[in-house]
């Protein structure tokens, strides 16, 4: 005898990333791969001494059961934070998530049944699409250009429950929306009566100019905009949040209860600790000035390196650049023969719904120091030369 899967099971399948980075731990091994945070850029000596503090003034609360909702006062943090950046909301429509990620698992749960629609860009966040498929819903993909989703091509999604868009340094294309696109999408969606559901965790790593204001400032009656403390302060802390319209925010809440009663409240209190006095205004920039130094190493490196044919972004923010190879080839069939040579990169078939682009790949220039990146493209390069 053996379990028998539920037919939600039966759509969840391996993060493509998470496998390649299995690869990656072979010795030698130059890995682009991976959308991991630069570990150098982890502020251990802040966490060390704010870890020393609640337990030494909160021990018991710390480590007890917490609230649902989140420590309050991270939750008034992060709305205030919001406020500041045009979007007025009360800390009561912010809960604390374990990551990012489950924040995208509580909506797909809230508001996707078996069959209905959810749209997405072309290409979009591979984690994003694992989230909603045990929800079984029909993915619809949204025509993008350099500045992302084209308004007119909303109508493809009309009668979807969201549209789920990255506007800021998109993972994987790097893109980031241009205000006016924002409100000409946010006015869209409107006219359609589509929410959206704004994610950005890349949003306060831009090199040259700020971000527009978030898309949740036009519609927010009708939009959940999505947090994330892993780009700006350590990933291992899974510490995300949601900002819910108040009439959405009551299911959000309860499909937490049943997922895990809350986030860690140790890790809140830590980070509460690190970042009410304003640490990230001064620990945020030195993560910016090392990411924009790694941005350009790998700008130059393709520029040296790459084939006649190849076409890249340069991203102004974020941590990844997009690479369409010519038309034809595989990027990944052709990624064991660059593992091969002795580097890693993620095929960007993955981050498409449909259709997929073969021949894009995604490669990521923070993990990696500036020489490496250089040694990477070029082998890259050299694989992509023999095969061609």
């Amino acid at each position: 005898m053996s379990f028998q899967l539920a037919r939600r099971a039966e759509r969840m399948n391996p993060s493509i990333i998470r496998e390649i980075l299995k690869v990656t731990e072979r010795p030698g091994i130059v890995s682009l791969a991976g959308g991991l945070p630069s570990p150098e850029s982890f502020p251990v000596e802040a966490m060390r001494a704010a870890c020393e503090r609640v337990l030494r003034d909160t021990p018991k609360e710390a480590l007890q059961y917490a609230a649902s909702e989140g420590f309050a006062p991270l939750r008034e943090w992060v709305a205030a934070e919001m406020a500041s950046r045009g979007l007025a909301a009360d800390a009561s429509q912010v809960l604390i998530t374990t990551g990012s990620q489950q924040g995208l698992d509580l909506v797909g749960k809230v508001l996707l049944d078996a069959g209905s629609g959810v749209a997405v860009e072309r290409p979009t966040y591979l984690g994003a699409l694992q989230a909603f498929a045990p929800y079984e819903p029909e993915v619809v993909s949204v025509e993008c250009d350099d500045d992302g989703p084209l308004p007119e091509a909303l109508q493809a999604a009309r009668g979807a429950r969201f549209l789920y868009l990255l506007p800021n340094f998109q993972n994987p294309s790097g893109r980031c929306m241009s205000a006016a696109r924002r409100i000409a999408l946010s006015a869209q969606a409107q006219a359609l009566g589509l929410p959206i559901v704004e994610d950005n965790p890349y949003g306060d790593l831009w090199f040259d100019a700020e971000p527009p204001p978030p898309l949740a400032t036009q519609w927010p009656e009708c939009t959940v905009y999505l947090g994330s403390f892993s780009k700006v302060l350590a990933p291992g802390l899974r510490l995300g949040y949601v900002i819910a319209p108040k009439a959405l925010f009551p299911k959000l809440l309860q499909a937490k209860q049943a997922a895990d009663l809350h986030t860690p409240g140790f890790n809140q209190r830590v980070v509460h600790e690190v970042i009410r006095e304003g640490f990230l205004r001064t620990h945020v920039p030195t993560v910016r000035a090392r990411y924009r130094s790694h941005r350009d190493a790998m700008r130059a490196a393709l520029e040296r390196h790459m084939p006649a044919g190849c076409r890249w972004n340069v991203p102004t923010g974020g941590m990844f650049f997009w690479v369409e190879l010519p038309d034809g080839m595989d990027a990944t069939a052709l990624l064991p023969k660059a593992v091969e040579r002795g580097m890693a990169y993620v095929p960007g078939a993955a981050f498409f719904a449909d259709h997929a682009q073969a021949n894009t790949l995604r490669l990521s220039f923070v993990t990696v120091p500036p020489q490496e990146i250089d040694r990477g493209v070029a082998m890259l390069a050299q694989m992509l030369k023999e095969n061609t």
